[in-house]
């Protein structure tokens, strides 16, 4: 077939015109100094972000370590690029992303995650927001090309967001996920509309070890938010209809 014969970019730019996936855009004279807010805890990964930021030219760079913090960052820089592993912090899924970018609509989210569904990518994607994709995993150079796009003020989607969003649709039929003992638990929790820090007081734990156990949870589901979630322990009897809690 002839559409087989167009690379990806082609295609892609049909589908997803507002997004740009390749080359680099010059430098535009006047402009000034863009504002980004990194919202990562983890130590390593806001330093290999500081110094790739560090050849980009004319940016400042802040850096959030908490959500509480990230919206104060946001309050006094709301036309900022915020590079936000939301899985770090306590944010839901999409529908709590898609509401910080309503309350800052100025602002471009580059989503940098280590694991993102189809169903959440597109979910993201349909909005129409100002919302960039990156997975941690990806090459530096793709990384830079990220940066560079968002910074000129267009969208990206990285090169394995676009496989996902074009790949033919898989089989409804899953295979049944094998949770331990502990995420079934918190699943279960999460279901009757626990918060992440309510479910670590309940179970003497640290916040950050119930939020490991959830991003475990999300990505063994090929899930990305608390509804789908609460979908999956109704459907597998975890909890009961009457329990869930809107």
């Amino acid at each position: 077939m002839m559409m087989q014969t167009y690379n990806i970019f082609f295609i892609f730019s049909i589908i997803f015109p507002t997004f740009a996936l390749s080359g680099r855009i010059k430098q535009q004279e006047g402009t000034k100094m863009k504002q980004i807010i990194i919202a990562d805890n983890q130590d390593i990964t806001r330093a290999g972000l500081l110094h790739v930021l560090s050849r980009m030219g004319e940016v400042s760079c802040q850096v959030a370590a908490g959500k509480s913090e990230l919206m104060h960052r946001l309050k006094a820089c709301p036309e900022a690029v915020v590079i936000l592993d939301y899985t770090l912090f306590d944010f839901s899924g999409a529908a709590d992303l898609l509401v910080l970018g309503q309350r800052y609509p100025l602002a471009h989210l580059i989503l940098w995650s280590e694991d993102l569904s189809i169903g959440f990518i597109r979910s993201i994607v349909n909005a129409g927001r100002l919302v960039s994709v990156l997975m941690k995993d990806a090459r530096l150079s793709e990384i830079e090309q990220c940066l560079d796009y968002v910074l000129h003020g267009h969208r990206f989607l990285c090169q394995h967001a676009a496989d996902l969003l074009l790949a033919p649709a898989a089989s409804l039929d899953r295979d049944v996920v094998k949770l331990t003992k502990t995420e079934t638990e918190i699943l279960k929790e999460i279901a009757l509309g626990l918060t992440t820090r309510e479910i670590a007081e309940k179970r003497f734990s640290s916040f950050h070890t119930v939020n490991t156990h959830r991003k475990n949870i999300f990505r063994k589901l090929g899930v990305n938010n608390v509804h789908e979630a609460m979908r999956y322990a109704m459907r597998s009897g975890l909890v009961e209809a009457a329990d869930y809690c809107i």
